[in-house]
């Protein structure tokens, strides 16, 4: 489908985005109230953000709802009027799931559960949710396929997996129409930058802006397939609207097909900070490898370009480039 046909069939529909208060969802969340759909974002608010909600007050047909994912008693009142679900609402980071595993288990997987359960009872068919590209796990194949996955290299890659395993289930057992969407790296506007647990771009982008000490984990050779927000949202509507059977109860790569090193991307960010006028003013340290990390990640796309007729919106160029125009 076509951004023209996915906005047909989204228009007028009404979705239920969990976790919308956060950097994917509320970036998801604007891209559907543009399109015409009503939203309802549900958000606790713990790790998101009371002006990401602000930003889409303006919006006629937008609804917000503090609300724990883990109570359905909370938000099962509101179901009964919802055409489908993006659920983005996760506990992130690798570091914070080894350091409070836990909290991540609550969050993730009982939360999940909770979710997809009370979606079932309420009749909704469409569930697509946000998984990780951390359920490839200590694999050494490049680039990450779907089905070769390899064992769990955190708690936050558990809860990923169980997730998959849960809307497998739901789907064969429920007829649910799950979607799982495996993001890679996703970087751009809304994207904290602090934190003990802040993503690697816009972290960089602060300290270069700002001035301070880039720390980089290990020696910066590890690889990634950074993929800009807007292709996630993409990825997200087409899933909301595909009426290939063939994706139902699968989980797909959501990212570009190319890897960056974490050196290169300073290099990219330094060189289009320069083209915008301004200067760099960080200094680089390099510390220990991070625990739980992988050293090379790129991922296949053959999958989702077939069954859901995706393709990146944007390269990791063209994604930066217009990332430095927005901040």
């Amino acid at each position: 489908m076509n951004y023209t046909e996915v906005s047909k069939a989204l228009n007028g529909k009404k979705v239920l985005i969990t976790g919308g208060a956060g950097f994917i969802g509320s970036t998801l969340s604007e891209a559907l109230l543009k399109i015409g759909a009503s939203v309802v974002v549900l958000d606790s608010l713990i790790t998101g953000f009371q002006s990401n909600i602000d930003r889409l007050a303006s919006y006629k047909q937008f609804e917000f709802i503090q609300a724990d994912i883990c109570n359905p008693n909370d938000y099962t009142h509101i179901l009964k009027d919802i055409d489908c679900v993006s659920h983005q609402a996760a506990l992130g980071s690798v570091p914070r799931s080894i350091e409070f595993p836990l909290n991540t288990h609550h969050a993730n997987a009982t939360g999940f559960l909770s979710m997809i359960h009370a979606v079932k009872e309420a009749g909704i068919k469409r569930f697509v949710y946000a998984s990780s590209s951390s359920v490839y796990g200590d694999s050494e194949k490049s680039p990450k396929v779907e089905g070769e996955e390899g064992n769990a290299l955190s708690p936050y890659a558990v809860t990923k997996t169980l997730n998959e395993q849960y809307a497998r289930v739901y789907n064969q057992l429920h007829g649910l129409e799950t979607i799982g969407l495996r993001y890679f790296n996703v970087f751009g506007k809304y994207q904290n930058p602090n934190g003990a647990y802040a993503a690697a771009i816009p972290k960089f982008l602060d300290k270069m802006i700002h001035g301070g000490e880039i720390v980089v984990n290990g020696d910066g050779n590890q690889t990634r397939d950074f993929t800009y927000v807007q292709n996630a949202v993409w990825a997200n509507l087409l899933a909301l609207t595909t009426q290939n059977y063939s994706a139902f109860g699968e989980s797909f790569n959501v990212a570009c097909g190319a890897s960056y090193s974490i050196n290169e991307v300073i290099n990219v960010l330094e060189n289009g900070l320069k083209k915008i006028g301004q200067t760099p003013k960080h200094t680089i340290k390099y510390g220990p490898n991070r625990e739980g990390d992988i050293p090379k990640s790129l991922a296949d796309i053959t999958k989702i370009s077939n069954l859901l007729e995706y393709s990146p919106k944007y390269s990791f160029q063209e994604g930066i480039d217009e990332y430095l125009q927005l901040i």
